[in-house]
C-alpha cells in the first residue's frame, strides 16, 4: 500500500495541505455554536434556537467520523517523533471517545426534541458544558501537535526526513 504514498509532499501528505485540522474546526464550531443556542433558547425561551442546535449537532456527529478517518491517515503520514507520540497517542484516544460521545449527546437531543420541542433539561445544558470542556481539552492538544511538534510543518518533516530527530 505504501508505494503508492511515494509521492509524498513537503508537508509530508499526498494532497497539498492537512484536511483533519479543516474538518474539525468544522465540528468544533458547531458543536460549541449548538451549545450557546442551548443556553441562550433555554434562558431566552427563544426555542427555535433549539432546533439550530439540533441541526448542529447532527451534522458535527457525522464530520466528526470525517475528521477523524482524515486524522489518523494524517497521523500515520506524520511520522511521529517520541517527544510527540504521548500527545498525539492523547489527542487520537480522546478524539475517538469524543465521537461516541458527541453521537450519544445527539441520540439525546434527539429523543429530547421529539418528546417535547420547545423543552430542554438543566441536565442535557450540563452535558452540554461538560462536551464543550472535553471540546477545549481537544483542541488544545491539537494545537500542541501542530504549534509545539509540529507535525505536518515543513522544517519538522525536513528534519525527520534528514534523520536529525528521534
Amino acid at each position: 500500500m505504501f508505494e503508492y504514498l511515494t509521492n509524498l509532499n513537503d508537508h509530508n501528505l499526498p494532497y497539498p495541505d492537512t484536511i483533519h485540522p479543516i474538518v474539525i474546526h468544522f465540528v468544533i464550531a458547531m458543536v460549541l455554536f449548538a451549545f450557546c443556542c442551548d443556553v441562550i433558547g433555554y434562558f431566552t425561551r427563544n426555542f427555535r434556537l433549539f432546533e439550530v442546535s439540533w441541526w448542529n449537532m447532527f451534522i458535527a456527529t457525522i464530520a466528526i467520523f470525517v475528521a477523524i478517518i482524515f486524522g489518523q491517515f494524517e497521523a500515520g503520514l506524520a511520522q511521529p517523533y517520541e517527544a510527540a507520540k504521548s500527545v498525539l497517542n492523547t489527542h487520537t484516544l480522546i478524539g475517538w471517545s469524543l465521537s461516541g460521545i458527541i453521537a450519544a449527546v445527539t441520540a439525546w437531543r434527539y429523543v429530547i426534541r421529539a418528546r417535547d420541542p420547545q423543552r430542554i433539561s438543566i441536565y442535557y445544558l450540563g452535558t452540554g458544558l461538560i462536551l464543550t470542556a472535553i471540546v477545549g481539552l481537544q483542541v488544545y492538544l491539537g494545537d500542541e501537535l501542530v504549534w509545539v511538534y509540529g507535525l505536518h510543518t515543513v522544517p519538522v518533516v525536513e528534519a525527520l526526513r534528514d534523520g536529525m530527530l528521534p
